[in-house]
């Protein structure tokens, strides 16, 4: 599809649902201002993509082709890919911190519009506007989700505790990023399912419901995007931690 194209359905859709939003009772509005307003978020602090223009390079001219955390630590080193994911895990949580200054205790579903402020982050991180819709793969700005769940009651720092131990100890037996990424955000589905059935979510039974559609479509997102990993993990060619490239 032309790059023009794909512009004008962007801002046309993104009109029409501000437009839509005066139809519409006020949490749902909040809902569609939350998504409409972590997707700039997400876009606009492209970590990876900005570090590569400071050292003069286009980052999805490299590597794997995208603006994550992963092909940063591979094409510029250490230290880019560490303050890229520091960047861009950070975008949902100073969100998630402003959503809280705004609405404070106003509304009872606090932490499912959260999730649609994050999930509207994690699809900026993913497809950027003003970089023809490819960025990165959306798992640094996912585990932001999870971080800025921590204070969430009921032990809502359980996923983060978990997703990090699944990601960690999986790469550290497989040597793939990959793999261990995905793991641990399906971990982050599964406990955030479980914490709903439990009535553990600070959430009435339907809004916990729906922001477990929300997490499972950020889950499904990360498999979309990881689709070419999952089919070089299946084969048997993905690139594992420390190995060099080959031709």
């Amino acid at each position: 599809m032309d790059s023009k194209y794909k512009q004008f359905l962007f801002w046309a859709l993104t009109v029409a649902l501000m437009m839509l939003t005066f139809c519409m009772s006020p949490i749902m509005s909040y809902k569609v201002y939350c998504l409409i307003a972590g997707y700039f978020v997400g876009a606009i602090v492209q970590a990876g993509y900005w570090i590569g223009k400071i050292k003069d390079i286009d980052i999805r001219n490299y590597g794997s082709g995208n603006a994550g955390t992963t092909n940063v630590f591979r094409t510029l080193g250490k230290k880019a890919g560490m303050v890229t994911y520091i960047l861009d895990a950070f975008k949902p949580i100073i969100a998630g911190l402003v959503l809280k200054m705004i609405l404070g205790s106003s509304v009872d579903c606090i932490m499912l519009l959260f999730m649609y402020l994050g999930f509207g982050v994690v699809l900026g991180h993913n497809f950027p506007f003003y970089m023809d819709f490819h960025g990165g793969k959306g798992i640094a700005a996912s585990s932001g989700v999870v971080l800025a769940l921590i204070p969430y009651p009921k032990y809502c720092f359980v996923f983060a505790i978990v997703g990090f131990l699944a990601f960690s100890l999986t790469v550290l037996i497989t040597k793939y990023v990959s793999l261990g990424s995905l793991l641990g955000i399906t971990s982050w589905f599964v406990l955030f399912v479980i914490w709903a059935v439990k009535g553990w979510l600070p959430l009435s039974t339907y809004d916990a419901v729906e922001a477990c559609i929300v997490v499972g479509v950020i889950v499904v997102f990360a498999y979309v995007r990881h689709r070419g990993n999952i089919i070089r993990l299946i084969n048997g060619t993905e690139r594992k931690v420390g190995s060099k490239k080959t031709a």
